[in-house]
């Protein structure tokens, strides 16, 4: 199998050199196309290739450019295709009707996350109704180097964004508030401070996932009744699920207006 990624941004470099350290592939496999000469040249994992050239060679084809790019991208590549090759799009603002007015290809949707860093993405993927079941196993295998694989129908991937992709940002707003919070209250250094909540935060969502524990439960444990976590949870009970929803209605009516800006682009 060959894979083509098309865009060399972060998104795209981060997909090849964790494709590559997966040792699943030979040289001449993988193949890299990037609007910048100078990136491309620089790229020693990957066969350097124009958009047309990686896409009449490439089984798999991954189009990692800008929104405002895809457009052009899509119709100088449409034509060359192998026919039965699968185009990814990582850009879920754009629908799959709109990519049919460009190319009536087999199309699929790849939303990772930031922890795909640590081969811990949690990668949304929808598909068109043109990719087969094969398609999708050679897909989520690939995937499958950058964490777990999550298939949403196309009309929930933008929430199912907000919960794997956007979240890294949200959690880390969230404790990035609570950490200067916990200052005002302390001499222990911001350093120590930030590294204590991390740790804390990462080991309780693996005490959660290994043992099967609701966030229901977790508070139990540590919240006895009358006690000082009692006071804490109280508090983040009563006023946090008003910013939760602020935060949801918010992001999500922004993803609205770029759907809309994104089709009428392609219309």
């Amino acid at each position: 199998m060959t894979v083509g990624i098309i865009g060399l941004g972060s998104m795209g470099n981060m997909l090849l050199e964790k494709i590559y350290a997966s040792g699943r592939f030979n040289e001449g496999e993988l193949l890299a196309a990037n609007r910048t000469p100078e990136k491309l040249e620089q790229c020693r994992i990957a066969v350097p290739c124009s958009n047309t050239d990686l896409a009449s060679r490439a089984d798999i084809v991954f189009v990692c450019v800008r929104p405002v790019d895809l457009k052009s991208v899509l119709s100088e590549i449409a034509p060359c295709l192998k026919e039965d090759s699968l185009l990814v799009s990582l850009n879920g603002s754009i629908t799959f009707d709109m990519i049919r007015n460009i190319t009536d290809h087999k199309t699929a949707k790849v939303i990772p996350s930031v922890t795909a860093e640590i081969n811990r993405s949690q990668t949304i993927v929808c598909y068109n109704d043109k990719v087969t079941e094969q398609d999708k196993e050679s897909l989520r295998s690939l995937l499958g180097v950058i964490g777990e694989v999550i298939e949403l129908p196309e009309n929930e991937v933008g929430m199912g964004s907000e919960l794997v992709s956007c979240m890294p940002g949200f959690i880390a707003s969230i404790f990035d508030v609570v950490c200067t919070s916990a200052e005002k209250h302390t001499d222990i250094p911001r350093e120590q401070i930030v590294k204590m909540v991390l740790n804390t935060m990462s080991a309780t969502g693996d005490l959660m996932l290994k043992k099967d524990m609701t966030f229901d439960e977790v508070v139990a444990r540590v919240a006895t009744k009358g006690g000082i976590t009692e006071e804490g949870t109280k508090v983040i009970y009563e006023m946090f699920p008003e910013a939760a929803d602020e935060m949801f209605d918010k992001t999500l009516e922004k993803r609205k207006q770029t759907a809309k800006k994104a089709a009428e682009a392609f219309g």
